[in-house]
């Protein structure tokens, strides 16, 4: 579109002199479907176009202000640093002029509202910082520390649990799949189609319990949380863009919050920072069994983007009157097929660690999650969240954290979650010192009735660099001290007979590449467990 062709208001926005404040020339603006963006170099403003379909209506100015004033409210939760105002603009006394936030009589006519951000380099955005290879596990560690601290804090009422019903997710479903038919043959084929949509009705239908049991943890989120919508900014990552305009979209499960990062950097092929992602959210929340849910939220999460980059290129195959570029396409169809993968579940199975304090169980664990696509669950971390003792602090002096009835309670935690995500289909390394027999004996019985697979990955190290490790770490959540290393070598129990053909043993002191090149080998021939 042209600037002549653009509205008057626009037009003028796009004039330096209309800001009261130095910009940088020109004035660039970038368009959407709901909103006008100007960079002026220091600051962004947006302008929500007066338009209405579906869920969203920006039709009216009192509508306008609303939502701006809701953009504003709700970004401010993760990006204080970006969004700043919503501001006024007026028209002038002369024919075709407009203010800004500066009344220019008594009774000048309000016009519109435009929201003030702080201006960011859009190099900064992890889109363009994955593009560059330059988007790193610990990006997505802080990542999910901050989702997670996010959704510990956002709001939570009747009003917006009323969102995480079977009846309002089978109503979503219904939308998308009645949505996607229409793309059947240019970007979905109806098998897909028929599959995607049976597996998720059955999903709701089936798993009610786990939903009835959500209640608590459909809050007030982000809704449209994903790579573009992410950033670096004066060093301190910033979440962007918040869904203001529908309620339904953003009073979601925190999983299903979760689920659209998770797809998006499946979709574009990193499925290792993925990984990383959700278990350091998992293990900062403790919200294992919301990850029960995520083979179906992350199909729909895959569908609405196809729908979405379906419309997109339908859309420009009719504005151009001639066929879209087949990347458009083809995207869509990405998408759609992706959808499809996560419905089709695989074999699940276990890998239980083992190994005295110190002796590498977690470092090997996290370095085999994102090979295996694997959920990390550590003892640590159960037991301190049964406890309501925070991971950063010490549990030491608590009275109850460190009982023989706490530690039972831990192990069969760490059981049932096990057992359960593995017959989801998931890779679970349950990451403990399992020194006892029964301990093991508890996992690998429930396993066996669930035809669920277990191998047991036992950690070991000399003694003095077991003592080395414990006294030198630091900003771990283990309370773990060299002093408890006798006592755990005189009751650590020697593996059976039963359990010896589940067991590989990791020299953790030597090269570990190697060691774990060859145990994830031995687990892809056993149980055709796909590697990344």
């Amino acid at each position: 579109m042209t600037h002549a062709a653009l509205p008057a208001l626009i037009q003028r926005m796009l004039q330096p002199d209309f800001y009261p404040h130095p910009v940088q020339t020109p004035v660039q603006l970038l368009q959407t479907h709901i909103s006008y963006v100007f960079l002026t170099g220091d600051f962004a403003y947006k302008v929500k176009k007066p338009t209405q379909f579906g869920l969203l209506d920006f039709s009216t100015l009192e509508q306008r202000a609303y939502f701006c004033q809701e953009e504003l409210r709700l970004n401010r939760r993760l990006s204080p640093d970006l969004y700043l105002a919503v501001l006024t603009i007026y028209k002038e006394e002369e024919e075709g002029g407009y203010c800004l936030n500066t009344l220019p009589h008594p009774d000048a006519e309000i016009v519109d509202y435009v929201l003030q951000m702080r201006q960011f380099d859009q190099d900064g955005l992890f889109s363009h910082l994955l593009h560059q290879d330059q988007l790193t596990a610990v990006h997505l560690q802080q990542l999910g520390q901050l989702v997670a601290h996010f959704h510990a804090a956002s709001a939570t009422n009747p009003a917006i649990q009323a969102n995480g019903t079977l009846e309002s997710l089978q109503a979503i479903d219904e939308e998308n799949y009645t949505l996607t038919q229409a793309f059947i043959g240019k970007s979905q084929t109806k098998e897909q189609w028929q599959q995607t949509r049976s597996f998720t009705q059955h999903f709701w239908r089936d798993h009610q319990d786990w939903l009835q049991q959500r209640q608590g943890k459909i809050r007030e989120c982000h809704g449209d949380l994903h790579l573009n919508n992410v950033c670096l900014y004066a060093d301190q990552i910033q979440i962007f863009d918040c869904i203001e305009f529908c309620q339904e979209f953003r009073n979601i499960d925190v999983i299903y919050d979760v689920a659209f990062m998770v797809m998006d950097l499946d979709f574009h092929n990193r499925p290792d920072l993925a990984n990383i992602f959700l278990n350091t959210y998992l293990e900062k929340t403790g919200d294992y069994s919301g990850a029960l849910l995520l083979p179906a939220y992350l199909s729909m999460r895959a569908t609405i983007r196809g729908n979405v980059n379906s419309m997109t290129a339908q859309n420009t195959d009719n504005s151009k009157g001639a066929a879209s570029s087949p990347s458009l396409w083809q995207i869509a169809k990405d998408y759609f097929g992706l959808a499809h993968r996560y419905t089709q579940l695989r074999q699940g199975q276990i890998i239980l660690m083992s190994g005295l304090s110190g002796s590498g169980k977690s470092t090997v664990a996290r370095r085999l999650a994102p090979q295996l696509q694997a959920i990390h669950i550590r003892s640590d971390a159960v037991r301190k969240h049964l406890a309501g003792v925070p991971l950063d602090q010490s549990g030491v002096d608590q009275i109850n954290i460190y009982t023989s009835a706490m530690t039972q309670h831990t192990y069969q935690r760490l059981a049932e979650w096990g057992v359960s995500l593995a017959q989801m289909g998931w890779t679970v390394i349950l990451d403990a010192k399992y020194d006892r027999v029964e301990l093991r004996e508890q996992v690998i019985a429930q396993s066996e009735l669930a035809h669920i697979p277990v191998q047991i990955l036992f950690c070991t190290a000399p003694v003095l660099e077991l003592r080395s490790r414990l006294e030198n770490r630091q900003g771990d959540i283990s309370d773990a001290t060299p002093d408890l290393l006798s006592s755990q070598q005189q009751t650590f129990q020697p593996f059976t007979a039963e359990e010896k053909p589940k067991l590989t043993q990791l020299a953790t002191e030597q090269d570990l590449d190697a060691q774990l090149t060859s145990f994830c080998k031995h687990l892809a021939k056993k149980d055709n467990v796909r590697l990344i």
